[in-house]
């Protein structure tokens, strides 16, 4: 009996996967969160899960951020980006980022129903109409790799400073907004600055915002 995630902010789209769920896996289980943090925490708590289909803009999510964050959260379980995108640069960055398939929101009850099979299976999923296109390849995807071996190390506290520091917050909010203390705050940047391998908060900024890039769902 598989266990999926469902994690997307638009009702009617959980209900469309949850029928598509219901209809070709019999007895599957399914749980259904509309915030990032809610999937993050599911994600980290449970290890039955079989997969995650992930929209990448709910609350709490920027970019590529948020699947880093449910790969940090679940390294073993795959997850699949469910977006109305198909973009071949969103998918390719998506993949470099530790997604196992890409479902287009457009797609049919089958075809979706076919993915999931893809992706239990244990195989890497992107539609056949956008096969031939330039996923994994790329002047940026070194780069991309790179950057993402880097960014995996950060742990949740330091990912939610770093996206702080996106938004040009001090010190000082960052701390009352996460309830934690300043000096809490100065150590995670500082080990941010580490496990980035930059020299100071600009560095760290730039480098995040190339993960934050918007997929243009």
């Amino acid at each position: 009996m598989p266990k999926f995630l469902v994690a997307d902010d638009h009702p009617l789209f959980r209900e469309a996967l949850r029928q598509v769920i219901e209809e070709y896996f019999n007895a599957a289980e399914i749980i259904e969160v509309s915030t990032l943090d809610e999937a993050v925490k599911i994600a980290a708590q449970d290890i039955d899960l079989d997969l995650i289909l992930l929209d990448l803009r709910m609350p709490g999510s920027e970019g590529f951020s948020g699947l880093v964050s449910i790969r940090n959260a679940a390294p073993t379980t795959p997850v699949t980006i469910v977006s109305a995108s198909e973009d071949p640069d969103a998918i390719r960055r998506g993949l470099t980022c530790g997604a196992f398939g890409f479902i287009p929101k457009s797609s049919p009850k089958a075809t979706i129903a076919e993915a999931i099979r893809t992706l239990l299976a244990g195989e890497i999923y992107v539609p056949k109409e956008l096969q031939n296109a330039e996923l994994t390849t790329g002047p940026r995807s070194t780069l991309d790799h790179e950057f993402l071996d880097k960014f995996a190390l950060l742990t949740p506290a330091e990912l939610n400073v770093l996206q702080q520091l996106t938004e040009g917050k001090p010190n000082k909010i960052i701390a009352s907004e996460l309830n934690v203390k300043e000096c809490t705050v100065k150590a995670h940047i500082s080990s941010v600055l580490r496990k980035l391998g930059v020299n100071s908060r600009t560095q760290a900024v730039l480098a995040a915002k190339t993960l934050n890039t918007d997929p243009k769902e």
